[in-house]
């Protein structure tokens, strides 16, 4: 069983809504996880799932009209979400940071690189100016940026996609941070800078002794990268596992069907196994199970009642009335 003394955060039945009323869109629909220190959790599902809102509403930056209506994030053993916005922004970037989804619209395209990442030493370390900037030049040298002297002074349009993501990494691992989120860090780039951007995380994670929340829809990075995954599915977990036990026996049929989708190199097909239907609309969401509409195991009960997430041996959770047998009596459900 996890030890909680080494959590560095816990969710704790999140809800994170848009809205009010008829118009009320649940995003995060009571979400609970937690991240040990030193490892690596991925966050994996669909696009609508609730991921992003997820990991922005830990860094307590969800945009209005966003609001949290229920729960607790504890970072450190104390609640962010009782923290006053200058608290907050002393924690962001500190000992909490986030690498974002998409560098081009996340760096600021009038400041050269080296002063966005300068910024986090001057506000957070207190150093002057001249520090901060070759502090900022160490930081580009360090994730693996040439002539990193020269790059501080360009702009983020005279960057490549991958050189963009690596000052992202920069900026958010320039205070040495407990944990660091980290959103789609490879999407958009071609496969070769996807293999750096992860090898650099990884050794990044290793020097620094940090934790990773990694934000993915891409099982095979979480293979790779991942020591436990937690699977969302209409903005709540469905399974939680570690990642040998998930790829092995999945528990849940969402997970499955995920898995099969991934192309498999010694096998030849006509065509690629897709999960029929769509995740369903946070406004329409189906009575019951909100998976039922799309799984082939589906009976009476999954349209009347919401399953809960429960525990289930080896240290794994699942929100599928059919979860303990799958896993009790692995093919039969094939």
């Amino acid at each position: 069983m996890p030890d909680a003394s080494r959590r560095i955060l816990e969710i704790r039945d999140l809800k994170t809504y848009f809205g009010r009323g008829a118009n009320e869109v649940r995003s995060v629909d009571g979400v609970s996880l937690h991240v040990d220190a030193g490892e690596t959790l991925g966050v994996v599902g669909e696009s609508g799932c609730g991921k992003s809102v997820t990991s922005l509403s830990v860094m307590r930056l969800v945009p209005s009209p966003g609001r949290y209506a229920h729960g607790e994030i504890l970072f450190e053993g104390r609640d962010i979400l009782g923290l006053g916005a200058a608290e907050m922004r002393r924690l962001r970037g500190d000992r909490l940071s986030m690498i974002f989804q998409e560098p081009m619209t996340s760096l600021n395209p009038v400041r050269t690189v080296g002063d966005q990442i300068a910024e986090a030493f001057r506000l957070h370390r207190g150093l002057s100016r001249k520090e901060a900037a070759a502090r900022a030049v160490d930081m580009l040298r360090q994730v693996g940026i040439p002539a990193p002297e020269r790059r501080a002074d360009e702009f983020p349009h005279q960057l490549s996609g991958g050189m963009r993501q690596r000052v992202m990494i920069a900026i958010a691992l320039s205070c040495h941070p407990r944990l660091l989120i980290a959103d789609e860090p490879t999407t958009a780039l071609d496969v070769t800078i996807q293999a750096q951007i992860l090898d650099l995380l990884r050794k990044l994670k290793a020097e620094l002794g940090m934790a990773i929340m990694l934000i993915t829809h891409d099982l095979g990075v979480v293979a790779e990268m991942c020591d436990r995954v937690v699977v969302m599915y209409a903005g709540r977990v469905v399974e939680e596992a570690r990642v040998t036990d998930l790829f092995d026996a999945p528990a849940h049929p969402y997970t499955e069907g995920l898995l099969a989708s991934i192309p498999k190199l010694d096998e030849a097909v006509d065509e690629l196994f897709a999960i029929e239907g769509q995740v369903p609309s946070p406004t329409e969401r189906p009575p019951g199970c909100p998976f039922e509409p799309r799984c082939r195991y589906a009976f009476d009960r999954c349209r009347r009642e919401t399953p809960e997430l429960r525990e289930l041996d080896g240290g794994r959770r699942a929100a599928c009335f059919l979860a303990a047998d799958r896993l009790a009596r692995p093919g039969a459900f094939s």
